[in-house]
């Protein structure tokens, strides 16, 4: 077990960490930003995290990659027709089931 003083400097370093990107912007840039490449930019960072984070996992998460690839599929297809979230989620989750059920009797 780790002691008390290395998790309290663990969750300070991580707080820090989490809170200066967000902090620094509204302490030092006071106006609008106006460059539509920046604007542009900000706007898709949040997406771009995301699916760094998601994509690799989703392979990962079910009993084989073929399963994985047919939901990954799916919900693509889902996201592209303008589908809610829950639809998305929903779909692909229904199809790595089909797909496993499948792949157990096969």
């Amino acid at each position: 077990m780790r002691d008390l003083s290395w998790i309290l400097t663990a969750v300070l370093v991580m707080a820090l960490v989490t809170y200066l990107p967000r902090m620094v912007p509204l302490v030092f840039l006071k106006k609008k930003i106006q460059s539509p490449f920046i604007r542009s930019f900000l706007y898709y960072v949040p997406y771009a995290v995301l699916a760094a984070m998601t994509f690799p996992e989703i392979f990962g998460a079910t009993g084989s990659v073929v399963s994985a690839a047919t939901g990954l599929v799916v919900a693509l297809v889902l996201a592209a027709a303008k589908k809610g979230l829950l639809t998305v989620a929903l779909g692909s989750v229904a199809m790595v089931f089909v797909t496993e059920q499948l792949m157990k009797l096969l």
